[in-house]
């Protein structure tokens, strides 16, 4: 499933990274009127994991093991 998709898999760990650490800096920042905003985040998460599961443009689907 990853292999030779580098590319989308490295924007997708650091799209899921960015997501959870705008969540805890929220969470943690001592400011009790500052909010999550959870749609955002799941939104954040979803995006991420969808790029770590595509495959490149310049992949084919032999060397990704698709065929």
């Amino acid at each position: 499933m990853l292999k030779g998709s580098w590319k989308t898999t490295t924007l997708g760990v650091v799209g899921i990274i960015g997501a959870i650490a705008a969540a805890i800096t929220a969470l943690l920042d001592g400011n009790d009127t500052t909010n999550v905003d959870w749609v955002a985040t799941g939104l954040a998460l979803t995006t991420g994991v969808g790029l770590i599961c595509a495959r490149d443009n310049s992949v084919t689907s032999k060397a990704a093991g698709a065929e």
